[in-house]
């Protein structure tokens, strides 16, 4: 029999899922709300800055930072309330490390795509490829560490896993060499990665030639780098081919380069009207940068001659176009106003015409 101020068991618990609903609701709320006023204060400062970085890290940062918030709120409610923090402790140890994980990860993506930005506003080409080759490897880097801690964290919340590292400790010295001789792959990788951030032989958009191929950089990993050949193929590297084995970089530096075209003519060809020509014709052409017009005769054969014509340019592709106009075009000149100078094959028979007239006539 119930007395006046006994309350049946169904009241009791709504009241308790009530109670923990506010538990719950209030922080969430709360951490809402707050997340929208300083995110909405970071958005006006930043404004202000002409940096892309900042700009890059409120934009990156909103979404992790909101729920990351949430879950501090939750674990502040946890404290004071036991039923929510009864229910909380359980989700935590899976929650926490992953809301953490989330956090590094797109504080790392974030300053890596602000220095991107602001290195292309503040350095020339070169540099500019410089900087976002040792960004990408860094933050690539980077971002690897974090997901496999996140990973780790997460799984020595399993039972079963936590037991295998006890295990594993207890046979400390087999699974270490166990370990090192099947990690040795992944970390050479990783060190040929980081040797490529610091030493730069070759950048994000140089132009290499590697085995017998020409290509621009297009990526650069931790265990290959793409090259993209002009034909559109894509070849893939290993990162550590490149520190073991030579390879041609040809815009370490510049793309400032000089490049010959050949002209094997005839030995009786005047090379003074040729050299002039060349002179005038590239003088006049705007992909030449003004370094490089010359033309020596490098060969001398019984029936050629070897003309080399050496060009520069500003750029590889300006370089490129510059000697397929520089080739076609003395061609035509050749052929309308030094003819003679080409090659033709000739087979010259003393006598010849007598002898093919006796032969052609009356027996």
């Amino acid at each position: 029999m119930l007395t006046g101020f006994e309350q049946p068991q169904w009241a009791v618990d709504t009241e308790l899922a009530i109670a923990t609903a506010i538990g719950l609701a209030v922080p969430v709320v709360a951490a809402f709300i707050l997340h929208w006023i300083i995110f909405g204060i970071l958005r006006k400062i930043t404004a202000r800055t002409p940096y892309h970085l900042d700009d890059s890290i409120v934009q990156s940062m909103r979404n992790p930072v909101r729920w990351a918030m949430v879950g501090f709120g939750l674990s502040i409610s946890a404290h004071v309330d036991t039923l929510v923090g009864q229910e909380w402790d359980i989700a935590a140890r899976w929650f926490t490390p992953v809301l953490l994980g989330w956090v590094a990860y797109s504080f790392v993506g974030a300053v890596a795509k602000g220095l991107r930005e602001d290195a292309e506003q503040r350095y020339d080409a070169v540099s500019v490829r410089s900087h976002t080759t040792r960004i990408s490897i860094f933050s690539r880097t980077a971002k690897l560490t974090i997901i496999i801690i996140v990973i780790a964290l997460v799984m020595l919340n399993i039972p079963g896993v936590r037991d295998v590292g006890v295990t594993l400790m207890a046979s400390a010295g087999l699974a270490a060499l166990a370990v090192g001789a099947a990690a040795q792959p992944a970390l050479k990788s990783l060190i040929a990665g980081l040797q490529m951030a610091l030493t730069q032989p070759l950048r994000l958009g140089d132009l290499v030639k590697v085995d017998g191929e020409a290509g621009r950089v297009e990526e650069i990993r931790m265990s290959f780098v793409t090259v993209r050949t002009w034909d559109e193929r894509v070849l893939v590297v290993p990162t550590s081919r490149f520190l073991d084995d030579s390879f041609e970089n040809w815009s370490r530096v510049n793309e400032q380069l000089s490049g010959p075209v050949y002209l094997h003519l005839d030995p009786i060809a005047d090379v003074g009207p040729i050299r002039t020509e060349f002179e005038r014709f590239v003088g006049a052409h705007e992909m030449w940068d003004g370094r490089m017009c010359q033309l020596l005769m490098t060969e001398a054969y019984p029936e050629s001659v070897e003309l080399r014509l050496a060009v520069s340019a500003e750029t590889i592709a300006n370089l490129w176009v510059l000697r397929c106009a520089v080739r076609e075009h003395m061609l035509e000149w050749l052929r309308e106003n030094q003819e003679v100078a080409l090659i033709r094959h000739r087979l010259e028979v003393p006598g010849g015409h007598a002898k093919a007239g006796e032969a052609g006539g009356p027996n």
